[in-house]
């Protein structure tokens, strides 16, 4: 069997031993945060040599979505990941629940450094850390802001932000 083949499994198919749906013709496979490093390398070694997204998402304002596999229970946070492999153009989704409880996944930066901007993004403006980044700083808001940008529950409004390295206002 290869590594990456669909298998039932008791809660319906797995793919490199987590979760897998289709999506539109595409891949979807549903790791734990526990699982996450592990699926991202055994897809590393299965030729996907390119992270070409990653970024998270709040679904706070939709508490009872029904967009997940059997046995993968929904969680305010999720850290989404695209990969490819370009022998054959096969792309594979990852979608990790993450708890409000404890917003945290392995940082992806030592199996793929191209990461490394995407996971600052998603930690400044969702508020997901990564565990073992080399620099879990912002990237885009002001060093001094406080709170999330990207989280349902900051209140939109017309806020003046000063964002990094951009031009003062004139």
């Amino acid at each position: 069997m290869v590594a990456d083949e669909a298998v039932d499994g008791p809660s319906g198919p797995t793919a490199y031993g987590v979760p897998v749906v289709d999506a539109s013709g595409q891949e979807v496979l549903h790791p734990t945060p526990a699982q996450w490093l592990e699926t991202v390398k055994a897809l590393r070694d299965d030729g996907f040599c390119m992270a070409i997204d990653l970024t998270a998402v709040d679904y706070s304002a939709h508490p009872g979505r029904t967009d997940l596999p059997e046995g993968v229970e929904p969680e305010r946070f999720e850290v989404v990941a695209s990969f490819i492999r370009h022998d054959d153009g096969r792309r594979v989704r990852l979608r990790a629940q993450v708890p409000e409880s404890d917003p945290v996944v392995p940082s992806l930066f030592d199996l793929f450094p191209g990461t490394e901007a995407m996971e600052r993004e998603a930690f400044d403006l969702v508020g997901v850390r990564f565990d073992g980044h080399p620099d879990p700083t912002r990237i885009l808001m002001p060093e001094d802001w406080e709170g999330h940008p990207l989280r349902r529950d900051v209140a939109m409004g017309r806020i003046p932000v000063q964002f990094k390295d951009a031009p003062a206002p004139r």
